[in-house]
């Protein structure tokens, strides 16, 4: 296995890693450690050897393409339940497999209930799902999920790895990354595949300015995250043909470093990208006060306040309620701007919407450009005449 390298200065023969492997890969043989073709780079032989002798290859290979064939979409559990960005994944996949005749692939790692789960993504047209359930998965821990998918990864060569970008998948995917060597593209928007099968990724880049196209051209396997919200969940096949495959986890796996000492269920609340509706103050919004009068139309509408980055630097808001590059991504049925001028960093995680109203005084607003109704005049005239036009409409 080329990705692990062994110092003959600092090995003693000890044979601790051969001891340590979970899948007998490694043996000793002559005067050194040979390595052999079950190796699945799960990294135990790195943590457990006492002279640290053995280490990864920081360089990245050229790969054979035609061995690393398909997509492989990890799938995020949350409280149970699968996190719907996995539909979009598989919606995203499948538009691609179609052009290069790749199958779409799952992997889900968990607690009791993970089979179960795993069936539920069949009828979205995905081919296989491995499922990895073992008592010790319960609740995220980086490193073992990290063994377990990249087990998956080494037994299956998948071309490309989509992986949410939530706030596990920021954690999982660029571990697994470094434990290919290969490249990791973050917070993509839009995802396209070329006929030698280089996955497209695009996503803005210096500050949003631009719209940066990356492709992982020599090595194996490419790994994108993708936002929540930015692209369509998969439809429903009308007959699928898909199957489960359980996957053998041994002790060794799933036992992680990272040792859980209490947890306490928080109280979920409807998030940004989750709402319906809403109202977003941007920078033409001066005060606390009229923070309030903008919130008091997203109360009337049943939505949510939102806030461009500036506002949240002032202090009216926090990240939770940001949206932009360095905020959320949402997709609702209607949004409304107030004081917002439009860069690129806010519209492009917004312009999803089904209906955009923009309010601002600057006719040349480059909010204008995204809208749907464009309403060019003073926001405190506007935006109070609106929320009494809506409370009243709910008394009728």
């Amino acid at each position: 296995m080329e990705f692990l390298k062994f110092d003959i200065n600092k090995c003693v023969l000890c044979g601790v890693c051969v001891e340590k492997c979970p899948f007998g890969a490694l043996t000793i043989e002559g005067n050194g450690i040979v390595v052999g073709d079950a190796c699945r780079m799960c990294g135990l032989c790195v943590r457990n050897c006492p002279e640290k002798a053995i280490r990864f290859e920081q360089k990245a290979k050229s790969f054979d393409k035609d061995k690393w064939k398909n997509f492989l979409i990890y799938v995020e559990q949350e409280r149970g339940e699968i996190h719907p960005v996995t539909f979009e994944l598989i919606g995203e996949a499948r538009k691609m497999a179609v052009k290069v005749g790749y199958q779409v692939n799952c992997v889900i790692v968990g607690g009791k209930g993970t089979k179960e789960n795993a069936e539920k993504l069949l009828p979205y047209g995905v081919d296989n799902v491995y499922v990895y359930e073992h008592e010790g998965f319960e609740g995220f821990r980086a490193d073992c999920y990290t063994d377990a998918v990249a087990d998956c990864i080494a037994a299956n060569k998948p071309s490309s790895v989509l992986i949410g970008a939530t706030a596990l998948g920021r954690s999982l995917a660029p571990r697994l990354s470094t434990r290919f060597h290969t490249g990791l593209t973050a917070d993509c928007t839009t995802l396209d595949i070329r006929s030698n099968t280089d996955m497209i990724q695009i996503r803005p880049a210096f500050g949003g300015n631009i719209m940066a196209q990356i492709g992982i051209t020599k090595s194996r396997p490419q790994f994108a995250t993708v936002r929540y919200k930015v692209m369509d969940k998969a439809e429903k096949v009308k007959n699928p043909h898909g199957q489960v495959v359980v996957c053998p986890v041994n002790e060794k796996m799933a036992d992680s470093r990272i040792k859980i000492l209490s947890s306490r269920v928080i109280d979920k609340v409807k998030s940004l990208e989750e709402e319906d509706v809403l109202v977003v103050a941007g920078r033409g919004v001066r005060n606390e006060k009229d923070v309030e009068m903008c919130r008091e139309l997203a109360d009337a509408l049943g939505g949510q306040l939102a806030f461009t980055r500036p506002m949240v630097e002032n202090g009216f808001g926090d990240v939770a309620h940001q949206i932009g590059l360095s905020g959320r991504t949402v997709r609702p049925k209607l949004v409304i701007t107030c004081g917002v001028s439009g860069a690129i960093q806010f519209t492009s995680c917004m312009t999803g919407s089904d209906c955009i109203v923009a309010i601002n005084n600057d006719p040349e607003a480059q909010i204008f450009n995204v809208a749907d109704y464009c309403i060019v005049d003073d926001l405190y005239q506007v935006v109070p005449e609106l929320t009494e036009l809506i409370k009243n409409r709910k008394e009728d």
